[in-house]
């Protein structure tokens, strides 16, 4: 069984990209005891540190940051104005309330032109992000008390279990946030063959930012991403279209938009697997990326790795789901994973470049 009430924490407090204070704090409260040491970079990152019995680098990465905005201006009645961090699909947005952090938190709602006043043409069409506004309840001057230019706006929505899965705003990827705590914990009086980095990472939403900057810090021999994936198993999807399915198990990524997943590593983890009656699926994503780009080619010798994904129905909407046992799944297949690598054989094999001792050479 998964934690709810931890996940429910996770999922509910707030961190849009660049602003992962809260969520910074939450996270140090419950790794802290399970490693050896912490870190916190320049950038936010948190460096949660299990040393192995070798010293080679295990980068792990879960991003802190949810999809968000940022206020931008407050209009003479009150009204503020914002800009998006991270993608949205503008169709989501209609009278949704959402939380502005200032000098105090400001509940308010996502308001736009009523359809009784648009004309028969506007009705037909999707309403632009740039129309949104939203609306405090309150006069300018109260406003402006409290929220200023450059505050960070989050969404309003509490987590609740619905059938074999749970709900809520921000399983992406406060979702991994907790597969990464949990397989740290599971970890925690075991013994790893190399140095983990469980890295906790800010601003993914915006281009993968703190992934890069942790990963030419670390420099890691193995990476693993966790994020979310689609999960179109839905209504009028056709079957290539699903990318994963809920209930199905850990999606073992093979490629995303922006990684070619390691063959080794994916070789790796359906092996382990398959061997310890971990249910899993394959994933290979169209389009999109996650920090499994950073941390494989932003080191300073690349870093053989793969990703573990959570399949995940309405993905960057205002609510999103997933089902636990997929979750569970997904724990094991981490800790576990992380507990054998050094049972593989990560060579590339013969090279047949005229040397036979040049896989030595390479320092495989």
């Amino acid at each position: 069984m998964i934690n709810v009430s931890l996940l429910k924490k996770i999922c509910e407090t707030a961190g849009a990209p660049g602003f992962e204070q809260r969520m910074r704090e939450l996270v140090v409260a419950e790794v802290k005891p399970l490693v050896d040491e912490l870190k916190v970079d320049n950038m936010g990152n948190i460096m949660a540190i299990k040393k192995g019995k070798a010293r080679k680098r295990v980068m792990v990465a879960a991003h802190m940051d949810e999809i968000g905005f940022i206020v931008t201006h407050v209009d003479e009645d009150g009204f503020v104005r914002f800009h998006t961090l991270g993608g949205f699909d503008p169709k989501t947005l209609t009278s949704q309330r959402v939380i502005v952090h200032g000098k105090k938190d400001l509940v308010g709602v996502m308001g736009s032109k009523p359809i009784h006043l648009m004309k028969p043409e506007e009705r037909t069409k999707q309403v632009p992000i740039n129309e949104y506004f939203i609306d405090l309840g309150m006069q300018k001057a109260e406003v402006d008390q409290y929220i200023s230019i450059g505050d960070p706006i989050t969404r309003e929505r509490s987590l609740i279990e619905m059938g074999d899965c749970v709900n809520s705003k921000s399983l992406d990827n406060r979702v991994s946030v907790y597969i990464l705590i949990e397989a740290l914990r599971a970890l925690k009086d075991e013994t790893v063959p190399y140095d983990i980095y469980g890295v906790f990472t800010v601003q993914e939403e915006v281009g993968l930012r703190g992934a890069i900057s942790a990963a030419h810090h670390i420099n890691p021999d193995f990476g693993f991403g966790l994020d979310v994936t689609i999960a179109f198993d839905v209504p009028g999807a056709q079957a290539h279209e699903a990318v994963t399915h809920l209930g199905k198990g850990a999606a073992i990524k093979i490629m995303d938009g922006s990684t070619i997943c390691d063959y080794r590593m994916v070789d790796y983890m359906k092996k382990i697997a398959t061997e310890h009656d971990i249910k899993w699926q394959p994933e290979i994503l169209p389009a999109g990326g996650t920090d499994t780009a950073g941390i494989q080619r932003y080191g300073e010798n690349g870093a053989i790795a793969g990703a573990i994904s959570i399949p995940l129905r309405h993905i960057h909407q205002t609510i999103e789901m997933a089902h636990k046992e997929d979750i569970n799944h997904c724990v094991e297949l981490l800790k576990v994973s992380l507990s054998k690598l050094d049972t593989y054989n990560w060579n590339f094999g013969k090279l047949n470049m005229g040397d036979p001792n040049m896989e030595e050479q390479l320092g495989f």
